[in-house]
């Protein structure tokens, strides 16, 4: 040990002397020579992350395509596709699809409120000619199809982040005032 005066101060000052070291400040040899996972991941953590991505690429988080559900009716076919399991907060596309097998003098898509409750929907396209609600329904009158004539209806929506558990409702069409039939829905929403 050396020691020298600080002239500021006038107090001396020890100086050490040290040899390089291989390992970082704060680092111990007792750290460095440990056990051998001590320096590695443990094999636990690889297996709960393997567990989480095998869920999400399952579908069981939501986010995979959902089949298409559809309905024949007398005077119509109804079709359907919309996400049956999804998470809070996000948005999603339902494409409704309604063919028609004979002439309706007035399409009338019925949307149950239950079904839309604690949701916010964006876009409606193509925009119906009328809306209104009724018995407990949101309603969508597209005018007069020929048969054989279809359309396709685009809604684009949020969860809101107080739905949670899921919705259930149904998708009623009409030929104006009078019901060719529902297809009910349940929508699935984790958190």
């Amino acid at each position: 040990m050396t020691s020298r005066r600080d002239k500021a101060a006038g107090d001396p000052v020890e100086l050490r002397t040290t040899t390089p070291s291989s390992r970082p400040d704060g680092i111990s040899e007792k750290m460095i020579s440990g056990q051998r996972w001590h320096r590695h991941a443990s094999p636990v953590s690889f297996g709960i992350l393997a567990l989480v991505l095998a869920a999400a690429l399952s579908g069981l988080a939501g986010g995979q395509p959902s089949p298409p559900r559809s309905k024949d009716f007398e005077a119509a076919r109804l079709e359907v596709k919309t996400p049956s399991v999804i998470r809070n907060g996000e948005f999603f596309e339902t494409r409704i699809r309604i063919e028609a097998a004979r002439d309706v003098s007035d399409a009338v898509l019925a949307v149950s409120s239950s079904l839309w409750t604690d949701m916010t929907i964006n876009t409606m396209i193509p925009a119906a000619a009328e809306e209104s609600f009724k018995d407990g329904s949101y309603r969508f009158s597209y005018g007069k199809l020929r048969a054989g004539e279809t359309i396709v209806v685009k809604i684009d929506g949020q969860i809101n982040p107080p739905l949670f558990a899921g919705t259930k409702g149904d998708i009623a069409l009409f030929d104006g005032e009078q019901r060719l039939g529902s297809m009910p829905l349940q929508i699935k929403v984790l958190p």
